[in-house]
């Protein structure tokens, strides 16, 4: 490893999309730093910080710990997130503002920790959103509203950090982050056949953040299997 390097920071990387992504930046070649309230498995990528991006004093402290070994930092992936599935008249306002925390503020407090350094080598960074920004469940107040919050504050980052910073967005569908068992009929209800794996999340971050995006910036990419343009009718 050299510094000349690239570097990626990678948070909720612990498990599911973010470890993917960790795992593809690592054999694309970037020095990675994975930040996540637990440790990653035995194997991960690159060096771990545990850290909640909540928290102010943490991000900096991760951010500056990264200045200070790593000597730069080229891409920001903000994937940290968590959902409370409650009806409304249960949630709590400690619960509501745990997940914006988590989901939303971790973004601002990062990209703000990270300005200078991102803004010195033309970096780049990518928020992780949600379909869920477009369309909802019920009882998922809190987790919607941060992922709708995240498209805004991406082209909002991607007007005020630009030129030397591009900001975009990836918007998940269904996902297949925790090894589950899935049924012919969930494969089949998406137009390309299949529920997406982690990987396919990670290689649209991987193009975001290469040169060959160079002319991309403020724009949200949909990756679920084309669900969000199907009709669905009840039987």
């Amino acid at each position: 490893m050299t510094q000349e390097q690239p570097v990626a920071l990678i948070t909720g990387a612990a498990h599911g999309i973010g470890l993917a992504v960790a795992e593809r930046l690592s054999q694309d070649g970037y020095r990675v730093v994975i930040a996540d309230r637990q440790s990653p498995p035995s194997g991960a990528p690159g060096r771990s910080v545990v850290a909640d991006v909540s928290d102010e004093a943490a991000v900096g402290e991760l951010v500056a710990g990264i200045e200070k070994r790593e000597g730069r930092l080229d891409a920001l992936v903000c994937n940290a997130g968590f959902m409370i599935r409650k009806p409304i008249a249960e949630l709590s306002l400690a619960e509501w503002s745990s997940v914006l925390a988590t989901n939303l503020t971790s973004t601002f407090l990062l990209v703000r920790a990270a300005e200078r350094m991102l803004r010195a080598v033309g970096g780049s960074v990518v928020t992780v959103s949600s379909t869920r920004a477009h369309q909802s469940e019920p009882n998922t107040e809190s987790y919607s509203a941060t992922k709708g919050g995240l498209l805004a504050l991406t082209h909002a980052l991607a007007v005020s950090l630009g030129p030397q910073v591009r900001v975009n967005c990836v918007s998940p569908g269904w996902i297949n982050t925790q090894d589950e068992t899935l049924r012919p009929e969930d494969h089949a209800q998406h137009p390309v056949g299949r529920v997406g794996q982690p990987a396919d999340a990670a290689a649209m971050i991987a193009w975001l953040i290469g040169p060959q995006s160079s002319f991309v910036t403020g724009a949200e990419f949909v990756i679920d299997g084309g669900m969000t343009r199907k009709m669905i009718y009840a039987e």
